[in-house]
């Protein structure tokens, strides 16, 4: 069941927040109960075969969980943790990776083992790093609260379930056994009601649209693009995932809100960030902190002197790209970004005993538009099926196939038609609209991602997410900033009404496949 769906929108959300506040005046645990089966059925909805698989899961990690808090900081509860991570780690591997490791297998010694042809549990890399991150806590004596249906509820609610975001026991679960939580109060309404809003219209109006112009570019059988068709492809496709994890995200908050209960920050303009390092601190920021705290802090971190934490770097942003999906091509994105934040690493060790520092203002536009650029290159492998079409499309973009114009185009260049032709730009035919439709539309999303105020900026009076490191997000100024009043509750109405009457083809969100 899609978020951006009629039957999410008309059927499951109103009976599962009428039936949460009706059974929430009866006590906490039958509101947390009938959420939970709620999220369930959500799940369910998917492909019912695995929902056995998930509750096994939950049931498996609570006992554990419990086993290993009563032994906190022990060597057997570290054993014991061991152990639960990697039967973890072996499931997950068994789903997302058996046929990855066989088919690779098969390609490096010249075998022919039979591809097992699993299908991926949807979820199951969230609510499994999610787990995980409760055996840890569990370990560290950070888990003090033991109640089933509260784990349940921790690991299946439903916001979150499929895409994210990767939560903390601790953060959840004090909200949970808040007794205002089960009564319902307008400003919550207002407030996640306008997320929602917000998060729907980046999804069907921007990201839907620009699908339609990054596809034909990633097409394993297309043509080797020219220079501006392949750097539209590529552009088309960063902004679509950009307001499509953006959207999932501020849906996924709001509808939280509504339950009286908040996420945390999962995206923050990324691709406003002046290095690598930043981006990785505002893009999936959960899962970035995941990364963190349970993989390079206990690789080493940069404890270990420069070298060990550039390795501990590249180790952990390749295990991250595996983590997005079992190909090659994830493997070198991750390898990309892993190089990339060894490099600025690196150069910021260096910027520190130049005597010489850029303009502030300068530096920041020349950091802005080198990690764009880096960003988008590594995009490539994450997007394209296989290395050949992403090998293609990078050539393309490098200039290898040369630079064209559609003919509608360059016949209407008049005097500049002669500029073109001194810099080599040819003709292609046919495709002027959909070319001057794909730049329009990327000229939009990048309007929209590096000038205008994200979600939480809009919101930040109201506390809309659970901040980074507790940090309250900021609110713009005053002319912008959502008030509760008859003007901006008249704006987020012809928001969600403009998102909901696009719901034609309602699509699937691209973190949907991790």
């Amino acid at each position: 069941m899609l978020f951006n769906s009629y039957a999410f929108l008309l059927a499951y959300l109103p009976v599962t927040l009428l039936g949460f506040f009706i059974f929430g005046r009866s006590g906490k645990q039958a509101g947390a109960a009938w959420l939970a089966a709620c999220s369930l059925f959500f799940y369910a909805w998917w492909d019912y075969r695995y929902l056995a698989l998930l509750l096994a899961s939950i049931c498996a990690n609570y006992l554990a969980g419990g086993f290993i808090a009563r032994r906190a900081g022990s060597a057997e509860g570290r054993r014991a943790l061991t152990l639960a991570v990697i039967v973890n780690l072996a499931l997950l591997g068994y789903y997302k990776y058996a046929d990855f490791f066989l088919s690779s297998t098969n390609a490096l010694l010249g075998t022919d083992w039979p591809i097992l042809g699993i299908v991926l549990p949807i979820g199951i890399s969230f609510f499994t790093f999610t787990q995980i991150a409760f055996l840890a806590d569990a370990y560290a004596g950070k888990v003090t609260e033991y109640r089933f249906i509260y784990y349940v509820l921790f690991v299946t609610y439903f916001p979150h379930l499929i895409a994210g975001p990767v939560l903390h026991h601790k953060e959840m679960m004090p909200q949970f056994d808040e007794d205002k939580n089960y009564r319902p109060h307008a400003a919550n309404f207002a407030i996640g009601l306008t997320i929602f809003a917000i998060g729907l219209a980046k999804k069907v109006l921007i990201a839907d649209t620009l699908a339609g112009y990054a596809a034909p570019v990633f097409a394993p059988d297309a043509d080797a693009p020219t220079l501006l068709n392949a750097w539209g492809g590529a552009l088309a496709y960063t902004f679509q995932l950009y307001f499509d994890f953006s959207g999932y995200s501020d849906m996924a908050i709001g509808l939280s809100r509504m339950f009286g209960v908040r996420l945390p920050l999962n995206f923050n303009s990324p691709y406003k960030s002046r290095n690598i390092t930043e981006f990785w601190r505002r893009w999936h920021m959960t899962l970035s902190r995941f990364l963190r705290d349970y993989l390079y802090i206990p690789l080493g971190g940069n404890r270990h002197g420069r070298l060990r934490r550039h390795l501990n770097l590249l180790t952990t942003m390749v295990l991250g790209g595996l983590w997005h999906g079992a190909g090659w091509n994830f493997v070198i994105w991750g390898a990309l970004h892993g190089g990339f934040l060894v490099i600025n690493h690196a150069w910021q060790d260096a910027c520190r005993r130049l005597p010489v520092r850029l303009p502030a203002g300068l530096g920041r536009v020349l950091g802005v538009t080198l990690t764009f650029v880096c960003v988008v290159i590594a995009w490539v492998y994450f997007r394209a099926p296989d290395l050949a079409t992403a090998n293609r499309v990078l050539a393309g973009m490098l200039g290898q196939f040369g630079t064209s114009l559609p003919e509608p185009i360059l016949s209407r260049l008049g005097p500049l038609k002669a500029v073109a032709d001194s810099l080599g730009i040819g003709v292609s035919l046919g495709g002027g609209a959909a070319f001057v439709e794909t730049w329009v539309w990327i000229a939009v999303g990048a309007l929209v991602a590096f000038l205008a105020p994200n979600t939480q900026e809009i919101m930040g009076r109201f506390d809309p997410a659970l901040p980074e490191d507790s940090r309250r997000p900021q609110a713009v100024a005053r002319r912008l900033a959502w008030q509760p009043t008859r003007r901006h509750a008249l704006v987020t109405g012809l928001l969600f009404a403009i998102g909901v009457l696009a719901l034609s083809r309602p699509t699937e969100f691209l973190y949907f496949q991790f």
